[in-house]
């Protein structure tokens, strides 16, 4: 039980209600392309309670947090830099 309540947060990741999320999606190295992926998934999800760019945004943030100190630097600031783009993408910077 102790092992299962851990590792809620990689579950959610993997079986989100609101988005169909390409695998390994967070491990890749192009912000941009992890930014599309996750607006394409957003705005072909029917189950989503949100708009597609707080969709998005928040399936990438919580990623981002929950990952925490196990999250290689390098990576985290293309996860940081895919917030960017995602932005962008939506018009919203």
């Amino acid at each position: 039980m102790i092992n299962k309540d851990r590792n809620w947060s990689a579950r959610v990741t993997r079986e989100s209600d609101a988005l169909d999320l390409e695998e390994g999606v967070f491990t890749w190295r192009d912000p941009r392309r992890i930014a599309l992926s996750l607006k394409r998934s957003a705005e072909a999800s029917r189950r989503r309670k949100s708009t597609p760019f707080r969709s998005a945004m928040s399936m990438l943030v919580f990623y981002i947090n929950r990952a925490g100190r196990h999250l290689d630097p390098e990576q985290k600031a293309i996860l940081e830099a895919a917030k960017t783009e995602l932005r962008k993408l939506y018009g919203r910077g």
